[in-house]
């Protein structure tokens, strides 16, 4: 998955089967019960088939939902429980009571899961980054394996996926966020750095973020300490509104070159006290080679504008994955899990297949870096993306690294290639990584008129995956490997690799 697909690690939610926010409301047509115990309520009503907000009932957890709820079944309905886990017996209470789910919330836990632990995060459950973390890592893999699984029972109708590999997970599943996009506020007349709060506008401090690396942490704080000292005003005080400069920090680390990129989206063009602050905080923080400043003006939940300035040092940090080499501007899309990355790329190719003579297309390929990472084993590899920059940084990246045999092109897939088709290129592997609304039904016509022996799907949501997967098959393509990977541990995501063979 691409960085550009991830627009803030809080709001990273799939529409999927999830259940609809928990509400206080009454469901319609409920009328209150007084007077007894809603247990026992709900017993007098074993066979209306009928609940209510308040409700009490016992519940069997089975497994993770995509957003790390725990999932059971109540009268053969569906029960979402945020903070449960697989195999746990939960007392809950209903929060929504809905024709086809239940919503509700642990009153007690009556059997514990042996995977159950404390989170070592004090803003676990607050901030909205992570879902798991109360998970052992273990039980994080399982999880994230049996999520996929559903996925595919749900809505590809296949019940035993053989062709499913254990899940790739990491030694040390800390520390691996390379970058950290924070929003500003003033707290109690200090500046706080984090995320807004889930299902909410409260920005929460996230200082110290264990998944984040510690070097990004410690840039964060330093220049949160910076713009305190020097009195600069951020953009949104909790207390008072909107009212100074500067909205988001934004710090990069490069996993291998150990140089660290800093970029301050402001509301404006204006930065009070500029020379002062770059000197502050290049004496704060050694490891700085770039700082930026991109104006975003808009009230919008975009967090960069169109318009990025180069306020001090170099225009991008150097970075590698492998043997690839990469200069990354303040915008440039990457990976933010380098380690995990090298599995996920690997698994691409061992998918491929690749002997050298076969032609590929890498679509939705972003800034390049499935195809770069492809191309020795091609023989020609053309990538197509719709974002102009993105084919920009794609290009710069191939020349870099002395990738003559990769093109990219701006465009759509589902455009480009029956044109493709039509002048006599005719690929053997389709490579796609979309994003987590997964492929665009044209794109899937497109792939089953131009019929490569191997298509390789890359994607961030099980669900969208399955459902695509089911179109495939249905067009004369069986699976043949099912690869999951643990990109973003202590969060409810899983990547997955798919390799789908023509019949």
């Amino acid at each position: 998955m691409n960085e550009p697909k991830e627009s803030n690690r809080s709001t990273n939610k799939t529409k999927g089967h999830q259940p609809p926010t928990n509400s206080k409301k009454r469901h319609s047509g409920t009328k209150p019960s007084v007077g007894r115990p809603a247990a026992l309520r709900v017993q007098d009503r074993e066979h209306a088939e009928e609940l209510h907000i308040g409700d009490t009932i016992i519940v069997t957890i089975k497994r993770l939902g995509i957003n790390g709820e725990g999932v059971g079944y109540y009268r053969r309905k569906a029960v979402f429980i945020v903070g449960a886990l697989p195999g746990e017996v939960i007392k809950a209470k209903v929060t929504r009571a809905e024709s086809n789910f239940i919503g509700a919330e642990i009153v007690q836990i009556e059997k514990r899961s042996p995977h159950r632990i404390d989170a070592p995060c004090p803003v676990f459950g607050i901030c909205g980054g992570c879902q798991i973390q109360h998970l052992s890592y273990e039980g994080q893999l399982q999880g994230k394996e049996e999520i996929v699984r559903e996925a595919f029972s749900r809505f590809a109708g296949i019940q035993d996926l053989k062709k499913m590999k254990p899940i790739l997970g990491m030694e040390h599943p800390w520390d691996y966020r390379n970058k950290a996009q924070l929003q500003l506020g003033m707290q109690k007349e200090q500046i706080i750095a984090g995320l807004y709060g889930t299902d909410s506008h409260k920005l929460v401090d996230i200082t110290g973020c264990p998944i984040q690396h510690p070097k990004v942490n410690e840039a964060v704080d330093k220049t949160r300490k910076v713009l305190q000292s020097l009195n600069i005003p951020v953009h949104k005080d909790q207390d008072r509104g909107n009212l100074g400069w500067i909205r988001t920090i934004v710090v990069r680390w490069g996993f291998q070159s150990e140089q660290l990129q800093l970029t301050l989206v402001t509301a404006s063009e204006k930065l009070p006290k500029r020379d002062l602050l770059v000197r502050e905080l290049r004496l704060a923080i050694p490891e700085l080679v770039s700082i930026s400043m991109n104006v975003n003006p808009k009230n919008t939940s975009l967090v960069f504008g169109n318009k990025t300035l180069l306020i001090w040092g170099e225009e991008g940090i150097r970075e590698s994955l492998g043997d690839l080499e990469f200069t990354l501007s303040p915008r440039a899309f990457f990976q933010l899990n380098p380690l995990q990355t090298v599995k996920l790329y690997e698994s691409v190719r061992v998918a491929a297949a690749l002997t050298g003579q076969e032609t590929v297309v890498d679509a939705y390929c972003g800034t390049g870096t499935i195809g770069l990472w492809l191309a020795p084993y091609a023989r020609e590899v053309r990538g197509i993306e719709s974002i102009t920059e993105a084919v920009l940084d794609a290009k710069d990246n191939a020349a870099l690294n002395g990738r003559s045999n990769v093109s990219f092109y701006e465009g759509y897939a589902e455009d480009l290639l029956p044109r493709w088709v039509k002048n006599g290129f005719s690929p053997d592997v389709i490579i796609a990584d979309p994003p987590r609304t997964g492929l665009h039904p044209s794109f899937m016509e497109a792939v089953l008129r131009t019929k490569p022996k191997r298509f390789v799907y890359v994607s961030c949501n099980p669900s969208t995956l399955a459902k695509d997967c089911k179109v495939l098959m249905e067009g004369g393509y069986s699976i043949e490997m099912v690869q999951p990977i643990d990109m973003f541990p202590q969060t409810s995501q899983v990547e997955a690799v798919v390799l789908l063979v023509r019949n």
